[in-house]
């Protein structure tokens, strides 16, 4: 059970493991082989071990056994996916009903967060893919996924005293995954030279997710580097990456022996790989024209970027140094290649994007959300030669999150007593969420009492460790054991501190905050966590901003900022807080994905109308940061049209006569049992409303639906 990952989202099994060592379960941030060699190790009395005292134990026993039944029904149970290949076949369609039997996706992607114990994953696209992969497993959906495996992952984040970033980068031991070895080895031509790779394997449920290791012996010390870290170094490193994904991605497939009908891209960094499966068709025998049309055809691209400077962009002279090999292959120069990724071929001076390159070979294109298409589809109106946004053939998929990876083991027991979930196996339109509303307040009350005083107690530790390991004197780690208070309203911000996310915009008003954080009888406090690209100054410094903030008399004790951002924080903060902040300037979230956790716990929204929040929000289930209306009542009509400044100064305002004037009252607001009824009415509509419609569930069978045709290469 070790060896398959679905133990990440199955909260018995995660039991059953911390039960073997709890102390080597913690140390070692939740990885099972870790307590499992711990308890083998751990010498008992009588010269055994405590993982034989465990086997006599009738106790764990019971518990073992229990785990490996739902195992065992897991695997054997019936999928959505088999109950709709069955129905196909019985509906007798023919060369349709073939091919969805034949169906298998290939995923691609640079980042994939499955669980905090496997740091191979910076942010939300890590997190989404990881959610994909779950969610496709848990559907039955013939998915198998590709990726690079890094040597030490992302980075880990520090504070020192003056609150800039330390940046740390940890080497875990791979004996500690369970990572399988495939046997298989492949060869990648990069440049004049071919870098060899080993392809492991991580089983995710069902879909089993390949890994390409390039730190191999006889690589020259430059090639190793390309699996030592995850968005590390210069463009030209980054460059040679994102071939040994794409190219490399589609020959380890070959060689382990998929057969894939569709290759799904999620994001541009894999856009090379549709460069090495038109290499494929020409030497199956294919023209260059029916190669390229059988290419668009079995394509999907999932674009996450609606700012210009984040696609990946490489000056011709540069991708041709490193694809020479390729290019031979599809008697493509330099510039019949940089044409395949410019917005204006022929334009000698454009370089080549990563996401144009997609654009071009993919048949199929979405966003992540409704706004975040209709941004796309406006910005790549040049590639597709059309006048009118409306033309451009780039369609939406809103994201959504797993359930089970984010849902805190007791919301899941209130929810198993009062909605009876089938967590997989069964039709995600299952309208169990809907029962959330005959949840007894005082049972959802205790509920997010309990949840944030779980929170709290994290938080005080996580600071305490953090004051240790700045040599700071015992008072102050005892007053950061007590910081913040179990009770008061909690506000959390938590994700990657990218400037346009805005994470000091609370602050803009320093002291209009403090007044109201310190009213007496209506505490507020807020969490904050989130790190920026190591090159990124302009992230640290905000960083910085907030850890001195947190430093000021007025917010002291009513501010925590933590170190380091992972899964697990993202579990604790998403359950805990009882509203979660998002202040991005509208329109450059594509779709965030932390908003749709707090919900599953019954938490409220506070965000800018931006990404998924459009959409998820209802008008009685959180709440909509409104700058424009706030500008129109003081008499200025065009604030969200004017940039810095003044944009920030009325989404700040419009944020605080927002928490002055409805929240904080309405969290307050108690019956005589200590009840806020009318604040629960809104976390009621928050659970009844968001949990099914923004889950990954609905996010497969929307692809599954309008992308995952009968399609076969």
């Amino acid at each position: 059970m070790a060896a398959n990952l679905w133990w990440s989202w199955q909260p018995e099994a995660q039991r059953l493991f911390a039960s073997l060592d709890p102390i080597a379960w913690r140390a070692s941030n939740h990885a099972p082989l870790v307590a499992i060699s711990a308890a083998a190790q751990i010498r008992a009395g009588d010269g055994g071990c405590r993982l034989d005292e465990l086997i006599a134990d009738a106790g764990f026993l019971k518990r073992l056994a229990k785990v490996e039944e739902l195992h065992r029904d897991y695997f054997k149970s019936s999928t959505w996916f088999d109950r709709l290949r069955k129905a196909r076949r019985r509906a007798k369609v023919g060369a349709a009903g073939k091919g969805m039997r034949r169906m298998r996706v290939a995923y691609f992607c640079s980042e994939y967060a499955l669980h905090e114990s496997i740091p191979q994953y910076s942010g939300g696209l890590g997190v989404l893919a990881g959610d994909h992969l779950k969610s496709a497993s848990d559907l039955g959906i013939p998915l198998c996924a590709v990726g690079l495996l890094y040597k030490h992952g992302y980075y880990r984040q520090e504070f020192r005293q003056d609150g800039t970033t330390r940046v740390l980068y940890p080497e875990p031991d791979f004996a500690d995954w369970p990572l399988q070895n495939t046997g298989v080895e492949i060869e990648c031509p990069i440049g004049s030279r071919t870098v060899r790779a080993k392809v492991w394997k991580l089983d995710v449920g069902r879909v089993p997710l390949y890994l390409l290791d390039a730190d191999l012996p006889g690589n020259k010390p430059d090639d190793r580097k390309l699996t030592e870290g995850l968005y590390k170094g210069e463009p030209e490193l980054r460059l040679r990456q994102q071939i040994l994904l794409g190219v490399g991605g589609v020959k380890a497939l070959v060689a382990v022996g998929e057969k894939p009908t569709l290759c799904h891209l999620n994001e541009g960094h894999a856009a090379f790989a549709n460069l090495e499966r038109m290499r494929m068709e020409l030497e199956a025998g294919r023209s260059m024209e029916k190669g390229f049309d059988r290419l668009r055809q079995t394509s999907l691209f999932t674009t996450h970027t609606p700012v210009p400077a984040g696609h990946d962009r490489y000056e011709p002279q540069m991708v041709a140094k490193w694809l020479r090999p390729l290019m031979r292959e599809l008697d493509l120069n330099m510039h019949g290649l940089a044409d395949l990724g410019r917005e204006t071929p022929g334009d000698k001076a454009e370089p080549l994007c990563m996401t144009v390159l997609a654009l071009r070979t993919c048949g199929q294109v979405n966003g992540v959300a409704s706004l975040h298409g209709q941004v796309s589809r406006e910005m790549w109106k040049k590639v597709y030669g059309k006048e009118q946004s409306k033309d451009v053939p780039i369609s939406h998929v809103t994201n959504g999150v797993h359930t089970q990876t984010w849902l805190a083991p007791e919301a899941n027991e209130l929810y198993a007593k009062h909605i009876t979930p089938r967590w997989s196996g069964i039709d995600p339109a299952q309208p169990w969420w809907d029962k959330a509303k005959k949840i007894p307040d005082e049972e959802l009350w205790a509920l997010r009492n309990t949840l944030r005083h779980n929170l709290i107690h994290f938080v005080r530790e996580r600071m305490s460790e953090q004051m240790l390991r700045r040599g700071a004197t015992a008072s102050m780690i005892s007053d950061a054991r007590h910081t913040l208070s179990k009770d008061a309203l909690t506000i959390g911000f938590a994700r990657r501190f990218a400037t346009y996310k805005r994470a000091p915009l609370i602050f803009k008003d320093a002291a209009r905050l403090e007044k109201l954080m310190q009213a007496k009888g209506q505490a507020v406090q807020i969490i904050f966590a989130g790190k920026a690209h190591p090159r990124d100054e302009a992230g640290q410094a905000y960083a910085q901003k907030i850890y001195k903030m947190a430093q000021k008399e007025g917010f002291r004790g009513s501010v925590a900022v933590l170190e380091e951002y992972d899964m697990h924080i993202g579990r604790m903060l998403t359950s805990g807080c009882d509203v979660w902040l998002n202040t991005p300037i509208r329109p450059h979230e594509a779709s965030g994905t932390s908003g749709m956790k707090p919900p599953l716990h019954g938490g409220l929204n506070l965000s800018i109308a931006d990404g998924w929040w459009p959409e998820g929000f209802n008008g009685k289930n959180g709440w909509v940061i409104d700058g424009d209306k706030w500008a129109v009542l003081q008499g200025r009509t065009r604030a969200l049209s004017e940039s810095g400044r003044a944009r920030d100064e009325a989404d700040a305002s419009a944020l605080y006569e927002l928490l002055e004037n409805v929240l904080v009252p309405l969290f307050y607001d108690r019956n005589r049992s200590g009840i806020p009824k009318k604040w629960l009415k809104l976390c009621k509509q928050s659970l009844m409303s968001i949990p099914a419609e923004f889950s990954s569930h609905r996010m497969l069978v929307d692809y599954a639906a309008m992308y995952m045709h009968e399609r076969e290469i």
